[in-house]
């Protein structure tokens, strides 16, 4: 384990939210996470106390803003305002998953922008850099005036198909708009794409329309950023088999799960479901059928590349 980074300025700090990849980004650095205690008032006002000295230090903040998403971005809020107020020299904010990302636009009249209201708050509050992982839409960034390192799960979800040895394998979008993540999966596997065509009548409900190339006899592995509800992604891997692929898996970035999710990928026709711990799933979401890998050790390497001053994005040339 390298250890030159524990008597630095450098600084690990964990939140509620995923203290596992939190602990696992510290293995990586060679670093103790800090000490601070989140507690809650009885009406449920949340109060942050950082127990050591921050005072010119480089801090980084370990905090997903899943569920639940509003608990923890205020506890993200109050803590970024607690170190400026210690004096650290820089506020570094590691969000692996970013919640309300999926707001990104005005679809319908009079609708908010909460994504960009989500990163004025964390600048507003202090915040010098995000590093965060798959953003929805790439374009996100562009809703930050501070620097952001955009990292991607895609080198961690191909590494784990390419051990597997699959044979006859195509990559396969559950939509148009994954089309560019689908291919990067796709090159990395030496493997073509091919894209499910759908409409969506309304959120969460996904209704499948055709299949845009060639996945007959195939090992078909669908990819997606998020899997939220699991509509889209059960639906998808049923009509692969009705469509004559041989064997469906799915991976994702960040396994948000919520509602009917884990009875659908149950009971559905996907093998396996790869995902990373960007979101810390409870026991009751653990089943069989979902391998859990780490993004622990690449956010630990962003985190030292840019404490040392180096490239980020040489991570995945």
């Amino acid at each position: 384990m390298p250890n030159q980074y524990l008597n630095s300025n450098l600084k690990v700090f964990s939140l509620n939210s995923n203290k596992v990849v939190a602990e696992q980004i510290a293995e990586r650095i060679g670093v103790k996470l800090g000490e601070c205690s989140v507690t809650r008032f009885s009406d449920g006002e949340i109060q942050i106390n950082i127990e050591e000295s921050i005072r010119g230090c480089d801090v980084f903040v370990i905090q997903s803003t899943s569920y639940p998403v509003n608990e923890h971005i205020m506890e993200l809020l109050i803590m970024i305002d607690a170190l400026k107020r210690a004096s650290a020299k820089t506020v570094n904010i590691v969000i692996p998953y970013y919640g309300y990302a999926r707001q990104d636009r005005k679809a319908r009249a009079r609708e908010p922008i909460t994504a960009k209201l989500v990163a004025n708050l964390l600048e507003t509050a202090g915040a010098t850099r995000v590093i965060t992982l798959d953003l929805h839409a790439p374009q996100l960034q562009g809703f930050f005036d501070i620097p952001i390192d955009h990292l991607m799960g895609v080198p961690i979800l191909a590494d784990y198909f390419s051990k597997k040895e699959l044979k006859d394998v195509v990559v396969v979008s559950p939509d148009h708009g994954g089309v560019t993540r689908a291919r990067k999966l796709a090159d990395r596997l030496k493997a073509p794409i091919a894209i499910i065509d759908k409409r969506r009548p309304r959120p969460n409900v996904a209704e499948i329309m055709n299949i845009v190339g060639h996945i007959e006899g195939k090992t078909a592995i669908l990819i997606d950023d998020i899997i939220d509800t699991a509509g889209t992604i059960t639906l998808a891997a049923n009509a692969l088999i009705e469509n004559g692929a041989a064997e469906v898996y799915a991976c994702c970035t960040h396994p948000v799960l919520s509602g009917p999710a884990i009875e659908r990928i149950q009971n559905s026709k996907i093998k396996e479901l790869v995902v990373t711990n960007s979101i810390l799933l409870p026991e009751e979401k653990k089943i069989e059928k979902i391998r859990e890998l780490s993004v622990g050790p690449l956010l630990g390497e962003a985190i030292i590349r840019v404490y040392e001053k180096q490239s980020v994005s040489t991570l995945f040339d």
